[in-house]
């Protein structure tokens, strides 16, 4: 039996399926949770693969999920998905949005949503185990799913692995992974080498001297310190760096002082870093450095400032052979609607998953959004007014044929593996 056979078998079970995924989708929308509070989400995943009949580990890393189905001697086949959502207040308008919200740290009220479409990726992971459970004599190995909490913190592959993955699950011969992204539902994008970018965020406190706004020459000044920090950042990208070589830095916090007539005695400057190599995210890291350190030099400042990495994502960068093979292997499932996708500035830390085991993986993008929606916003010129995007307000991947492509996805890279 061939690859594209084979999938073609086990996707037999899809239609059976279709309607409970849906409503495990809804439901799943309906009660979002953020990173590593995830338990209901872990719950549900976890009953639903018993009930499938695999070995199931829950609790890894807090909320982390690994299940194993182990179907004779062959290749061992890993399947992640995230199950973390945002801080953000919904307004898609659809009758199952989430209401949902918690207490933040700080005790304040946050809305949950899942403004990212990790709820997507699990239903997408489920309905792939269920049909590999259901289909047993058309493939041979080990499949395994693995769910994956507080990606959106960056800090959900670590907690996994630092509390024994790689000694709860068998080492894969490659690992797989995919992301719902604002193209039109029914896409499917492979990209070889790089994929997503690298992520950095930055707190930076600059050092003055208070005085009477009255004075300023009794002070040193860190608002104007910070101000000439976040304009000389702008010429890292664009001096610094060639033109061919792709990054991001920007500033999106910058809080001082309490009133309008009093120098204050700090600036904070928040700021993230975007870059796809291990080359250039050095050499931007290494120059906001020697900006901040230069300035506060020039500004006199008494202290010296502080640099603090609040959050680091690495670079996504998908092994050529597996991608070669899974981007085959959509060709000839998904015909015409299999593309290369283009350089991403979203971040991800699913690589440290393949990393822990020593292992190859393939990251790839599932369109989300109403084929008749983008159309009509491409001939227009209007995709990035009129396309809600991932971590926006209004996010929302129609249903179908979105779960319907992005388990079949899994399903076709998995079984270019698991032959019978």
């Amino acid at each position: 039996m061939s690859d594209r056979d084979r999938a073609r078998a086990v996707l037999a079970g899809l239609e059976g399926i279709r309607s409970d995924l849906e409503d495990f989708y809804k439901d799943l929308h309906r009660h979002p949770e953020l990173g590593l509070q995830e338990h209901r989400t872990a719950k549900k995943a976890s009953d639903a693969l018993r009930n499938f009949g695999y070995e199931v580990t829950d609790g890894i890393g807090g909320t982390g999920v690994i299940a194993i189905l182990a179907n004779g001697e062959g290749p061992t086949v890993m399947a992640r998905a995230d199950m973390d959502a945002l801080p953000v207040r919904e307004q898609t308008g659809l009758p199952y949005a989430s209401t949902i919200t918690v207490t933040g740290d700080d005790g304040t009220e946050q809305p949950v949503m899942h403004a990212c479409g990790h709820d997507v990726h699990v239903t997408c992971l489920i309905g792939c185990a269920q049909l590999m459970a259901q289909a047993k004599d058309a493939w041979r190995g080990t499949f395994l799913a693995l769910f994956q909490p507080s990606e959106e913190n960056g800090d959900g592959a670590d907690a996994m692995i630092n509390d024994g993955l790689t000694s709860k699950a068998p080492r894969p011969d490659v690992v797989l992974a995919q992301h719902v992204l604002p193209y039109p539902a029914g896409y499917v994008g492979t990209r070889p080498g790089s994929f997503l970018s690298a992520a950095d965020s930055l707190r930076v406190t600059v050092h003055g001297r208070g005085a009477h706004g009255s004075m300023p020459q009794a002070a040193v000044d860190p608002v104007v310190m910070a101000a000439m920090i976040v304009v000389r950042l702008q010429t890292i990208v664009s001096r610094e760096l060639a033109a061919t070589t792709p990054a991001v830095v920007t500033v999106g916090s910058i809080h001082a002082g309490t009133g309008p007539n009093v120098i204050p005695d700090s600036a904070v400057i928040q700021l993230n870093v975007r870059t796809y190599d291990d080359a250039s995210r050095t050499q931007v890291l290494d120059a906001i450095e020697r900006i901040v350190k230069a300035e506060c030099e020039a500004s006199r400042s008494p202290k010296a400032p502080e640099i603090e990495r609040t959050a680091s994502f690495p670079p996504t960068v998908n092994d050529e052979a597996p991608t070669r093979r899974v981007a085959e292997a959509f060709a000839a499932h998904f015909g015409d609607d299999a593309h290369t996708i283009d350089l991403q500035t979203a971040s991800e830390d699913m690589s440290e998953i393949p990393k822990a085991f020593g292992t190859q993986f393939s990251y790839w993008g599932i369109g989300g959004i109403d084929p008749d929606l983008y159309a009509a916003a491409a001939k227009n010129g209007t995709i990035a007014q009129d396309i809600p995007v991932n971590h926006s307000p209004t996010f929302a991947p129609v249903t179908q044929p979105t779960l319907d492509i992005g388990v079949s996805a899994l399903t076709v890279a998995a079984l270019a593996w698991l032959g019978a």
